[in-house]
């Protein structure tokens, strides 16, 4: 077979040079054929990368909408609690205000008391009539001031400034004199059944004679309110129906004995006035 191979003008050309033009066909076949697929593999590895931060944003968002909504949640509570202790704020101020306005009141009707005494006697009577009757108002005055030292005020169990509170029978009569709210005095004793105490029943379940601490059971509007291991002495406070919320209604245990307290129960003027039979059994 001869090396030389004719073309068509005649011309021979060698074999190996036909060789390499088919092989150089071949390879850049191959190439395009490579070439081809990486540029395919690279659009599919790109398209995944995109699917994948897709999926990242979408989580990312999902996070971010969660957190918004739980700081939503935390500000409106931390508003409901801002509101209430605002209330408790004001409430705490009426009570002081009011009682200011009611020690303020009652100087000036004793200074007024005073002041017209000593101008009607200076008119009727002697220099000598006008100052005894002058010493005498000023001892008036000095009982009342001893007698409010012996008056204490507290804060009850549910955190509300009390009034003038009693420790004694004889400082319950001075309160009663000032009648600045209604007063009931019991003395009960330990029982299943509750007894009357004006506008209330009251059960006594425990006492702890060593400790002056006892447990009572309260019973107004159709509710029963434990009062657990309180102290004698220590005003219980319980709002009803109708009180204001800085007036709620007290109690206050003198003794706790063996099985039987003493005290009173003190409610508002709103609440009506006193009954005769302010210490008898339920029905």
């Amino acid at each position: 077979m001869s090396e030389f191979q004719e073309t068509n003008t005649g011309a021979a050309v060698p074999r190996w040079v036909g060789l390499a033009i088919a092989v150089l066909a071949g390879v850049s076949v191959i190439g395009l054929v490579v070439g081809v697929s990486a540029i395919s593999h690279s659009k599919s590895v790109e398209q995944s990368m995109q699917a994948s931060q897709k999926q990242q944003n979408d989580a990312l968002n999902q996070r971010l909408a969660k957190s918004d909504e739980l700081n939503q949640q935390l500000q409106s509570d931390l508003k409901v609690v801002t509101d209430k202790l605002n209330v408790t704020h004001e409430d705490l101020q009426k009570a002081r205000q009011a009682n200011k306005a009611s020690v303020a009141a009652y100087n000036k009707k004793l200074t007024g008391l005073e002041s017209n005494v000593n101008s009607q006697l200076a008119t009727k009577a002697s220099t000598e009539d006008v100052n005894k009757v002058s010493g005498d108002v000023a001892g008036v005055k000095s009982d009342l001031e001893t007698t409010n030292a012996k008056l204490e005020r507290a804060t009850g169990d549910m955190g509300v400034m009390s009034g003038l509170i009693a420790r004694n029978h004889d400082d319950l009569e001075e309160l009663k004199r000032k009648g600045d709210r209604n007063y009931y005095e019991f003395n009960l004793t330990k029982a299943k059944t509750p007894q009357r105490v004006g506008p209330v029943q009251i059960a006594l379940n425990k006492t702890d004679q060593k400790r002056s601490k006892y447990t009572m059971t309260v019973l107004a509007d159709d509710k029963s309110i434990e009062k657990k291991d309180k102290t004698a002495g220590e005003p219980v406070q319980f709002y009803v129906k109708g009180t204001a919320h800085f007036s709620p209604y007290e109690i206050v245990v003198f003794d706790v004995g063996k099985n039987q307290i003493t005290g009173y129960l003190s409610t508002p003027k709103s609440a009506g006035a006193p009954t005769s039979a302010s210490n008898t059994p339920a029905p």
